[in-house]
């Protein structure tokens, strides 16, 4: 039996692996995709919000010349996070059930050949991410080839007549990125102004860019249809129909809950969020934690990096003194 299994080799599940280890454990991550699967899937040229320090794990310092790391620099540093620590993972398998057993629970897994695995732990840490569960719009022609919810490199869109739905800094750096290789972009958004959240660096850009007709801009806007060729958008009551060649709804993501409702954690109706004591991550079944984005409530974006790298920290706490061992605060 496993005294610690970790559900995500995300920078939060690493962390929590990590703090884990230096307490003495040695826990197990199943992850359904690669290392940092989510940040793999990040747009090819992305640069972090935040700064080298503020992603920081497994006492390892974050290196780079860059007063804020790209995709690729995150990519390298939490693979080398991994080695270093000598983290246990388990790489394309899924867990499909937790289930509480006697002395803790049992989990079934499938990895990418089909075969099915069970695993026994003590304790277990879900620290799924949200990256595989967007926004959807809702209508008709969403799931036609030319619709994305993700967006890696503009290159593809060249010289494309490109409809971008969303306000935040992914449909924005998306815009900038497209206008550069010469797409012709609509970005449409439901919100009377860009989202507050903007990059204060690359809102001026992108609104030089509105102001000189570059990108065209259609705030309080949805879109109603999906065709081959054109999007029906609706604007303050009036529609109109737009030539397209490619739709990317960057409408953000949410986390996935079913497989921590289907164990039995409690899902808050009002807020969204799983129940949980935030001084130990503790979900309302004993000895079943969350880390992570999947914390959070209907608004995912309230957990990043940033200060989900601290729950590992907390869970370990929690695991070690209820083990009867000392934690070591100055690991």
């Amino acid at each position: 039996m496993e005294q610690v299994i970790i559900i995500g080799a995300g920078p939060c599940g690493l962390s929590a692996a990590s703090e884990l280890k230096e307490q003495g454990l040695d826990p197990l991550i199943i992850e359904k995709g690669s290392i940092v699967d989510s940040i793999y899937r990040y747009p090819t040229f992305l640069q972090f919000h935040s700064t080298p320090e503020l992603l920081e794990i497994g006492g390892i310092p974050f290196i780079t010349p860059n007063e804020k790391p790209t995709r690729l620099e995150g990519l390298t540093y939490y693979r080398t996070v991994a080695e270093r620590n000598q983290l246990r993972i388990r790489l394309y398998e899924k867990v499909l059930s937790i289930h509480s057993a006697e002395e803790g629970f049992e989990l079934e897994t499938e990895d990418r050949l089909g075969h099915v695995h069970s695993y026994r732990a003590k304790h277990v840490i879900v620290a799924t991410g949200y990256f595989d569960q967007p926004n959807r719009l809702g209508v008709p022609g969403e799931d036609l080839p030319h619709v994305s919810h993700y967006y890696r490199e503009a290159h593809p869109y060249a010289a494309m007549k490109v409809a971008i739905v969303g306000g935040n800094n992914s449909a924005v750096d998306a815009a900038l990125e497209l206008v550069r290789v010469g797409a012709e972009v609509t970005v449409i958004y439901r919100g009377a102004e860009l989202s507050p959240y903007v990059k204060a660096w690359v809102r001026p850009l992108f609104e030089s860019m509105v102001n000189k007709g570059k990108i065209r801009m259609l705030f309080s806007s949805r879109i109603t249809e999906i065709a081959t060729r054109y999007v029906t958008v609706e604007t303050e009551g009036t529609t109109s129909r737009l030539d397209n060649d490619f739709v990317l709804a960057l409408t953000g993501f949410r986390p996935d809950r079913q497989l921590l409702q289907a164990s039995g954690v409690e899902v808050d109706e009002e807020t969204g969020a799983p129940q949980h004591n935030p001084e130990t991550m503790e979900t309302n079944v004993p000895n079943l934690y969350i880390a992570g984005v999947i914390a959070a409530g209907s608004r995912a974006n309230e957990i990043f990096i940033e200060n989900g790298r601290f729950h590992g920290k907390s869970i370990a706490r929690s695991i070690v003194e209820r083990a009867g061992i000392a934690f070591d605060s100055q690991r």
